[in-house]
């Protein structure tokens, strides 16, 4: 045990979702929900690696030149509540291509995910190994050790944050900064502040929610059983975000998730960590995986670009 340990459809041929489609959906094929529309970013120098990590290899998928980067570089890791979802998934790939374009290596992280008997803490500690391995080869990478940040969106603004912790503890060295899009950090969800407008969520497909009761079972298959028995690197929402880096948060005005990053930010104001906080108007859950190409998702990426670009060393 830690010192934060604490208790506390898409169809597989890629069809239209049920209409009651929740968590259901995200288990129906590892691919996860169908998106809105397809996206393809800018085409930039890609190449993968492979960490070694204690259940198995963990592959890395390394974006736009990495030699001779002057500024940050980000590790990355995708969403899908723990059970889909991949480095190709728009949320990923889009995002990874756009932020390299613009100058900023991107390396995403394919970590296993909770299916099959799978349980916290293998994605835990694939995010790990794959942090580790980023960290240990940023200079034969060209890139500044200093420097590299950690972020995800979803579950893996979950994992990001979970790996974080850990290092905390243990001693090692913090990423710059963590970046976070719509992150799953809390199994009960807590109340966005003000509340949502409930007409248009009442408007949304299912599949663009993530409501109560799948916060509750992602996290339960997640931790491989009630939420009672998972560790604040599981569920990170709930721990001392003490020591932890300085933090930029994306939240969606129409996302039952919202009042998870809103609670996460209002507690690292608190333990004095520095936290930039965006709320993407008119955006629901998962934006960037639905509409990562479009107008109303450019300035959730020039906000994140921005604080890319303003990363110090720890």
């Amino acid at each position: 045990m830690t010192s934060r340990q604490r208790e506390s459809s898409a169809p597989a041929d890629g069809g239209t979702l049920a209409p009651d489609a929740g968590f259901a959906g995200y288990l129906a094929a590892a691919e996860g929900p169908v998106t809105i529309a397809a996206q393809v970013g800018p085409d930039v120098p890609i190449r993968t690696v492979t960490a070694d990590g204690r259940h198995g290899p963990v592959a890395i998928r390394i974006y736009g030149e990495t030699v001779g980067a002057a500024g940050p570089a980000l590790v990355w890791l995708h969403g899908g509540g723990f059970v889909s979802g991949g480095l190709d998934m728009p949320e990923s790939d889009y995002l990874a291509r756009v932020l390299a374009a613009s100058g900023t290596p991107v390396l995403s992280v394919d970590y296993r995910l909770a299916r099959d008997g799978v349980h916290f803490p293998v994605p835990h500690e694939d995010a790990l190994a794959g942090w580790f391995w980023v960290r240990s080869n940023a200079a034969g990478l060209g890139l500044d050790p200093e420097l590299l940040c950690l972020g995800g969106a979803g579950a893996g603004g979950n994992l990001a944050v979970g790996a974080a912790l850990y290092l905390t503890d243990a001693g090692k060295p913090l990423p710059a900064k963590l970046l976070l899009a719509y992150p799953f950090l809390h199994a009960e969800l807590p109340p966005p502040a003000g509340g949502l407008d409930e007409e248009v969520m009442a408007t949304l497909p299912r599949y663009l929610r993530f409501t109560l009761e799948d916060c509750v079972r992602n996290a339960e298959n997640y931790i491989g059983g009630p939420v009672s028995m998972a560790s604040s690197y599981a569920m990170p929402g709930y721990a001392d975000p003490s020591g932890l880096p300085p933090t930029a948060i994306v939240a969606c005005e129409y996302d039952d998730v919202r009042g998870s990053s809103e609670l996460f930010a209002a507690g690292l104001e608190q333990a004095g960590v520095p936290v930039s906080f965006f709320l993407a108007r008119g955006a629901v859950h998962g934006h960037l995986n639905h509409a990562a190409g479009s107008p109303e998702a450019q300035p959730v990426l020039d906000f994140l670009a921005r604080e890319l670009a303003s990363a110090k060393a720890v």
